[in-house]
């Protein structure tokens, strides 16, 4: 990031004036003639309280507040709500401009570019062949997660897209005159819409909704952004490295996406086998429908004639099979085409993609039964077709054509195929155990759970191998257990109707075992999707134990190393051709031991994993379950990707993308091309172990970070664990248990009802309500006394700490991110909400010890980064934390009076109350402010 002095906001300053006047019309003309005023009068009073904090300033502001009916106050808040929604766009569309001047200037392009990053890699010696080795394990799998955290409506999405292109466009010099006038015209009358959308969900959303939800960003923006993204790569490729050497590097396929949406069953009884299967249909039906939309354009484009082109003998043949495939419907289909070689090939392979989309919608509405030998059934022959007429393109001088619209279609065939995404089941190790022991009780009399684990994993190695699967009876088996082995049969049934790679791992959560890890693969073995034939080994499925909690993360050596002595477990890794995936679970840890023990745990745990694939010869990939949140291992995927331990990334990267992560990175193609471009170049500067030696870390840097780590984790638990009233505090002084009434998910926010332990509620409900409150101590808690015991008066401690954050990725991302969000907290208003309490002496306590935490993390995290505020190397952060803070400060103090007169109107059931809707409306409005929920 620049330094403050050459960081100038102009640009954004004049786009917020603009979206501001035409919010501030839209008011006065659509909404109650007082909302315009009282939103600008609450900001100023606000702002005046910042500066003077004295009792009667934040009177003022209350009794505000105080006199607004329940209608009134709906309005205010969704004032706001659109106020911070207009903000977002702003910004975006001005970083948007920022990049486009900087490509405009030179080559260079922004940092974290294809063309930065290569000419980086060239300097550094990264020669042409070395780029290939890399290029060849590059993987970059971000996964689309159904985890409630977003708060905003599809149709509120969708209006936000339209008043983004609108804005855009008005930022281009040469609109001007009547066109300007008309772009505003336009840019006013979307605002108006937005206004007159409901943003709050009537329903609660269901697991359909958010498969729905899910696909919505595809045709919106990823498909374009893919093929740009490959574009982009392969421009700065040539300019790099010249013609001649990227003529003889192959750009493979590095972008693929995956899903867990209608496959993460853990903790969700609303997700069936059924939904499983739906899920990956819907999936399939949509790229299905992208193939036949881009297959119409080639159409358009490709309109050579015969006699003026002489098309390859293999493209000839290829469209002579087609016409013998499709028979007399080949003859009408070609009517209009004959003379014209390759529109006739793209008809008749319309044809087939459309047959194929034929199934999809049959098997959708129930009808599984239906089969077409003329719809493309698997992704191969569609990818040759394709490339059969690139290459005749080609030998008749017409490479500029081929690889336009084309390519981009063979490169989508390449990341989508016919599954769109990869998707990942996920199930708690209980529900597993408890089906293999009915299964082995039932078939063989074995009485699985009284075994040791070493007995276990004996019985599981040898029932696997069983040709045909255990002779059970299902008559003996619970509902539960038929329930579990239905998504194996389903997940069979799913490879052959969609293909090989639909899915990507079965990822076990709470695996405190290796037989967690063997009884999936004994029920796996009962589909077909494992097992020994003829004395070979085969398998189907690959499974990922997933660590989430810090003593999870602890037993990570005795798992795996448990699990990789398996020689029938190794003997189906190998068979499966599969790397083995460890998922590391971001949001737990941070929830169970605080943000020092929970990143420094994952890091260790990181070298750990690494350190036994080695040992064991066994290439493996590193699954990061990261939330949107600081809290929940959230923040920069660039910057946290060059985060990760040294030569522990090696070309392969899944992470998860939660809730609003996907709005602010997906909602918008140009933002999505930065985004996906950001992260694949992290992703390569994090490899370069893979072609060059990198510098281990030092061991006196991880003995400090291990003192730090249990220094913080003592702190948060005294807190979270040891403190009377602090759970009370919890539910009482935030929105817990009214941000279960948002419908934003189909995902209980607790595990058990009516239990208010910290293992019950939630991660993304944990920290979704501290943010709610302006207490983001999920994301600092425990740094600053860590900080201050480690160095306690000791100057050479704190030189230390200083070289720490000047030398080493991790830890200058670690208080980088602790100072985003320390500067989102806000102890006053905080101390508003924990007036809530029905124990004013609680309220007042706790708050307390997170107030004096909050004081220590800010003196020493500025102490080491030797800095006099938060963010001063950030300065484009903290001007748009800034420019919120004021509008958000209002809607807090409004959310705590709305809890407070909630939990006073005893006369009718809170979802009836009157104040139940604009709280609600609060909760989104500050979401929207803060840019994160959970």
């Amino acid at each position: 990031m620049s330094p403050t002095a050459d960081y100038d906001d102009k640009a954004l300053r004049s786009a917020i004036r603009l979206l501001k006047l035409m919010l501030g019309k839209v008011l006065k003309s659509q909404a109650s003639p007082e909302v315009a005023a009282i939103v600008e009068q609450l900001q100023h009073q606000f702002t005046v309280l910042q500066r003077d904090h004295s009792p009667g300033r934040r009177q003022q502001l209350l009794n505000t507040l105080q006199g607004l009916p329940a209608d009134m106050m709906n309005e205010v808040i969704r004032a706001f709500s659109l106020y911070f929604s207009l903000l977002n766009i702003a910004e975006e569309s001005t970083q948007l401009q920022q990049r486009r001047h900087q490509i405009e200037k030179n080559k260079h392009y922004w940092r974290g570019s294809f063309h930065d990053t290569l000419l980086a890699f060239k300097d550094s010696g990264v020669t042409p062949v070395q780029l290939q080795v890399l290029l060849n394990d590059l993987n970059y799998l971000p996964v689309m997660t159904a985890h409630p955290t977003e708060a905003k409506r599809r149709t509120v999405r969708g209006a936000l897209r339209n008043v983004f292109i609108s804005h855009e466009k008005l930022l281009h010099s040469d609109v001007k005159g009547y066109f300007r006038e008309e772009a505003l015209e336009r840019l006013h009358g979307q605002i108006q819409l937005l206004w007159k959308t409901d943003e709050v969900r009537a329903r609660s959303m269901g697991v359909v909704d958010e498969i729905e939800a899910g696909l919505f960003y595809f045709p919106l923006s990823l498909f374009e952004a893919t093929a740009q993204v490959y574009r982009n790569f392969h421009r700065a490729l040539v300019d790099v490295y010249g013609n001649e050497a990227a003529a003889r590097i192959k750009i493979p396929g590095f972008l693929n996406f995956g899903s867990w949406i209608g496959g993460d069953r853990d903790g969700n009884p609303n997700v069936k086998p059924h939904t499983t299967a739906l899920a990956l249909r819907l999936q399939a039906r949509t790229i299905a429908q992208e193939y036949l939309r881009r297959l119409d354009n080639l159409r358009e484009q490709l309109a050579y004639s015969h006699g003026l082109c002489e098309p390859t003998a293999a493209f000839l043949q290829s469209l002579e099979r087609d016409r013998e495939l499709l028979g007399e419907s080949a003859i009408a289909i070609e009517r209009t085409c004959m003379q014209e070689p390759y529109r006739h090939k793209l008809s008749l392979m319309k044809f087939r993609m459309h047959k194929r989309l034929e199934l999809i919608d049959q098997r959708i509405a129930g009808d599984s039964s239906q089969t077409d030998a003329v719809a493309y059934n698997n992704i191969q022959s569609f990818h040759t077709d394709l490339c059969v007429i690139r290459e005749s393109l080609i030998s008749h001088g017409d490479r500029a054509i081929a690889d336009r619209d084309l390519l981009d279609l063979i490169r989508l065939t390449e990341v989508f195929g016919f599954h769109l995404m990869q998707l990942d089941v996920r199930q708690e190790s209980g529900r597993h155990s408890l089906a293999v022991a009915e299964i082995l009780a039932s078939a063989l009399g074995i009485d699985y759970l009284a075994l040791d684990e070493d007995k276990r994993l004996e019985v599981l190695s040898e029932t696997i191998a069983i040709a045909g699967g255990l002779g059970y009876a299902a008559s003996h088996l619970s509902a539960a257990t038929l329930e579990t082995l239905e998504v194996f049969q389903v997940m069979a049934q799913m490879r052959r109707e969609i293909g090989n790679d639909c899915f990507s791992r079965y990822v076990i959560s709470m695996t405190h075992s290796a037989s967690h890890v063997m009884e999936v693969l004994l029920l796996a073995a009962q589909n077909g999707l494992a097992g020994r034939i003829g004395g070979q080994w085969y398998c189907h499925i690959g499974v990922s134990p997933l660590f989430e909690t810090i003593d999870d993360l602890n037993h990570i050596d005795s798992v795996l190393r448990g699990l990789l002595a398996q020689p029938v477990y190794r003997a189906l890794l190998n068979a499966s051709g599969m790397r083995q995936e460890v998922m590391l679970g971001y949001s737990d840890s941070c929830k169970d031991g605080g943000i020092l023990a929970s990143a420094w745990g994952l890091y260790s745990a990181q070298q750990q994993v690494m350190a036994i694939s080695d040992s064991e010869g066994v290439p493996c990939r590193l699954f990061h379950g990261r939330g949107g949140t600081i809290g929940r291992g959230g923040g920069p995927t660039h910057e946290a990707i060059l985060a990760q331990p040294p030569a522990t990334v090696r070309g392969q990267i899944k992470f998860t993308e939660q809730g609003e992560v996907l709005f602010y990175r997906y909602n918008n193609m140009e933002t999505a091309i930065y985004e996906l471009t950001m992260g694949i170049t992290g992703l390569m500067k994090a490899s370069l172990s893979v072609v060059q030696p990198v510098e281990p870390d030092r061991t006196e840097n991880l003995a400090v970070m291990s003192e730090l780590a249990q220094l913080g984790e003592r702190s948060y638990r005294q807190l979270t664990e040891h403190t009377p009233g602090f759970l009370d505090y919890f539910y009482e002084a935030t929105p817990v248990q009214e941000i279960g009434q948002l419908n934003i998910g189909s995902r209980p926010s607790h595990r058990k009802k009516q239990d208010r332990s910290k293992y019950s509620v939630r991660a993304i409900a944990w920290v979704f309500a501290w943010a709610q409150s302006r207490q983001t101590f999920p994301a600092w808690y425990g740094i600053g006394s860590s900080l201050e015991h480690y160095c306690a008066g000791n100057p050479e401690r704190l030189r230390t700490l200083r070289e720490l954050y000047k030398d080493w990725p991790f830890f200058r991302n670690l208080l980088s991110n602790a100072q985003m969000a320390l500067s989102k907290s806000d102890m006053s208003i905080a101390e508003e909400y924990s007036a809530l309490c029905s124990d004013p002496e609680v309220g007042k306590r706790i708050h307390g010890l997170i107030a004096a935490e909050y004081r220590r993390c800010v003196d020493w995290v500025l102490e080491i980064a030797e800095s006099d505020r938060l963010l001063a190397e950030n300065p484009q952060l903290a001007a748009s934390l800034r420019r919120r803070n004021d509008y958000l400060g209002p809607l807090n103090y409004m959310q705590a009076g709305l809890l407070r007169a909630l939990n006073q109107d005893s006369d009718n059931e809170s979802s009836q109350s009157i104040w139940m809707k604009p709280l609600l409306r609060t909760i989104n409005a500050i979401a929207a402010g803060m840019r994160n929920t959970g």
